[in-house]
């Protein structure tokens, strides 16, 4: 059986844009069980208080939650287990130095399927603080109620 081109998204975290802004992203892979694996094709994740951080030169993600597999009896894992995310080791040195700067962290994005394997974007992000998170809300606001407009004319 051969690979399924394309991309399918799985999670998306959508709370990051909101609380970031995203400098840089990158794709990373994510060292998963089968039951987990089985899960995410049934589209089982969760990103939403999730976080990443570099311990020891490799990068880890905490707080992803993988629903268990409903037919997996024993082989199931905790569904909040830390996983390892796989990156080339110039990357990550590269990461390391960015987020040893202040106010840099590592935040998931999304996971997705890309040639039936699962890949994690992660994002080099700089936090926001509450004036631009208002900001941001009302320019989302501004352009929704311009496309209002412009519905009504057509």
């Amino acid at each position: 059986m051969g690979k399924k081109e394309g991309i399918k998204l799985i999670a998306n975290n959508k709370k990051a844009y909101h609380d970031y802004f995203i400098e840089d992203t990158y794709e990373a892979g994510i060292s998963l069980a089968g039951t987990e694996v089985k899960s995410l094709r049934m589209g089982k994740c969760s990103l939403k208080e999730s976080f990443i951080r570099i311990e020891r030169g490799e990068l880890f993600v905490y707080n992803m939650h993988i629903s268990p597999y409903e037919k997996g009896n024993i082989f199931n894992k905790d569904p909040l287990r830390v996983r390892k995310l796989l990156l080339h080791r110039y990357e990550i040195n590269k990461l390391s130095a960015r987020v040893e700067q202040k106010g840099y962290t590592l935040v998931p994005l999304r996971v997705y399927f890309k040639d039936s394997l699962v890949k994690v974007e992660v994002g080099l992000a700089r936090g926001k603080k509450l004036y631009d998170k208002r900001d941001t809300i009302a320019k989302r606001d501004q352009q929704r109620e311009a496309e209002r407009e412009f519905r009504a004319r057509i």
